[in-house]
């Protein structure tokens, strides 16, 4: 969620439950702003947070001229200093899948290890595992509403200004919401394709993911906000407020996911 709305954001996204106290929402306010001039971004976004055992990892997002290819992660223990998270490759994605496994323990420099075929012997910093958890979680359920974003001719994705937020109807629908990241699923048809504004209709859409049923679309605050949580990643909250362009969306969560999904639906 963007730095420039953050308590407003928070408040929203939490549906009045605790997710950050006072002291922590202080220095993000202070620190984000330094970090976006420091690192010349665009704007920052608060990310979320992912709790280990000895400290818990803030999380903040940087954002460039392109909002899906230009990302910065950054991670810090205070809401203060800022430390960035290395660029995912696929060989980190492969190792941390194999050897990362359990809780995150809140130290960076940990190592976990686990003894392949052949006695070799793969090795994976917990910053490692912490940089490809985020960007599986943003893989696989960030999420948008439809006409948030638009892709320029010259194929920058960026915020459409002139985006006045969803209906109340329309946000009753899981069609209106797009994760945010390069398309995966196939195309659709010529007819299909036809119906659709290549300039807002390029992202996936959420009720095409499997299995069915991994989301959960609700509404809160006296039904002025509408919320979309994901049962794959447990901590993914995204919120909407109709008929205004707000949105945003934030993980609290211990960095796991569900892999018990399909046997509960």
């Amino acid at each position: 969620m963007d730095s420039q709305s953050l308590y407003y954001s928070l408040e929203l996204a939490a549906g009045g439950r605790y997710i950050l106290n006072v002291e922590q929402r202080t220095a993000l306010q202070t620190s984000l702003v330094i970090l976006k001039k420091n690192y010349k971004f665009n704007r920052v976004l608060f990310w979320g947070k992912i709790m280990g055992l000895k400290q818990y990892y803030f999380i903040a997002q940087g954002r460039g001229e392109d909002e899906l290819k230009d990302r910065t992660v950054l991670y810090s223990f205070n809401c203060m200093e800022w430390f960035l998270l290395p660029p995912v490759t696929d060989v980190m994605i492969q190792e941390a899948s194999k050897a990362a496994k359990g809780q995150f323990m809140g130290d960076p420099s940990y190592i976990y290890e686990k003894l392949e075929e052949e006695e070799v012997v793969i090795k994976v910093t917990e910053e490692n595992r912490l940089a490809v958890t985020v960007h599986q979680i943003d893989k696989e359920v960030s999420l948008v509403p439809r006409g948030a974003f638009i892709k320029a001719p010259n194929s920058l994705v960026q915020i459409n200004r002139g985006f006045g937020g969803l209906s109340e109807s329309e946000s009753k629908k899981l069609d209106n919401f797009l994760h945010f990241r390069e398309p995966m699923y196939q195309k659709k048809s010529i007819l299909e394709m036809s119906k659709l504004n290549p300039a807002i209709d390029f992202l996936d859409e959420l009720k095409d993911d499997i299995p069915k049923g991994s989301w959960l679309l609700q509404y809160e605050c006296a039904g002025r906000v509408c919320v979309v949580r994901s049962l794959l990643w447990l901590g993914l909250t995204f919120y909407h407020v109709p008929m205004t362009p707000q949105h945003g969306y934030i993980y609290m969560g211990d960095g796991t996911k569900n892999l018990d999904l399909p046997f509960m639906l």
